[in-house]
């Protein structure tokens, strides 16, 4: 299958790399002309534009930074992409942007899908991690098989058009912020003498990932479920947290959760169940 791939990135390099030992004839352009260059070793040909690298194309893959470079590029491509060719975007987008963009695009007759994908590079070179889709119906009918052969699952998320990119959004804040939170425990760490192998070590034996969907639910309970641990009890124990780190100055995650608890506790929620703390702001209930 011929296939245009727009953006060589870490991940999109990977990809090429993917594809070309599945035997695909692949076409890349990246605004970076070197970084498409060195994908010529794994028999990829490099194209002089976007219109360039989509004429002719099966199929067209952009793995760009986001909306403004996504909009760029489909612009310099215009006409060059061919009527029904499927356009697969695997940046991380607004969705707001995603959403407009489909319903102008498809109204122009542009096959656009958003496909973000959950894949570090090794994953974009071995098909695997987990990259979404949002299409109607008919055009995941034909998507799917396509980009299974790139990753280890396709989770197909529905017609919303901007889904996918929501599902993305929330998934990289969750990485953020838990990069953020091994950041305060291997200070916590140190300023305890322990190493961050020392710290890792723990999650050998105790291991929370299951418990995440536990916490999720307390969340958007909003306090309807029975207090497991009381918010100043809580609050307690993160002001410890804080003292062990010997001080706030270089935590991450933990000063932001202690003036969330506050303001809460200043509402009236101290005996409340903890996680009222987490609720947003527009649902925190008032004394």
């Amino acid at each position: 299958m011929k296939i245009a791939l727009i953006g060589t990135g870490l991940l999109g390099s990977g990809m090429v790399q993917n594809l070309r030992a599945k035997g695909h004839e692949v076409r890349v352009w990246n605004r970076t002309a070197s970084k498409a260059a060195a994908l010529q070793e794994h028999g990829a040909s490099v194209a002089a534009s976007p219109a360039d690298a989509v004429q002719g194309a099966e199929r067209v893959h952009l793995v760009l930074t986001a909306d403004d470079a996504v909009d760029a590029v489909l612009a310099a491509a215009g006409e060059a992409i061919g009527a029904g060719v499927p356009v697969f975007d695997h940046s991380t987008n607004l969705p707001e942007r995603v959403a407009a963009r489909t319903a102008e695009l498809h109204a122009r007759g542009i096959r656009y899908l958003h496909a973000p994908v959950f894949m570090a590079p090794a994953n974009a070179r071995d098909a695997t991690g987990l990259m979404l889709l949002a299409a109607g119906d008919d055009d995941a009918a034909m998507a799917e098989p396509l980009l299974a052969e790139m990753t280890g699952k396709v989770w197909y998320v529905g017609e919303r058009a901007d889904l996918a990119a929501i599902y993305k959004l929330l998934g990289n804040a969750l990485l953020v912020s838990l990069s953020g939170a091994f950041g305060d425990l291997f200070a916590m760490g140190a300023e305890q003498g322990l190493s961050a192998d020392d710290v890792l070590a723990m999650f050998e034996v105790w291991r929370p990932g299951g418990m995440l969907p536990y916490f999720g639910k307390r969340v958007a309970a909003k306090g309807t479920n029975p207090v497991s641990w009381e918010l100043q009890t809580a609050r307690k124990d993160v002001r410890l947290m804080i003292e062990s780190a010997g001080g706030p100055d270089g935590l991450v995650v933990l000063p932001a959760l202690a003036a969330a608890m506050d303001r809460a506790i200043a509402a009236g929620h101290a005996q409340t169940d903890y996680a009222v703390y987490a609720w947003p702001r527009a649902t925190l209930p008032s004394d």
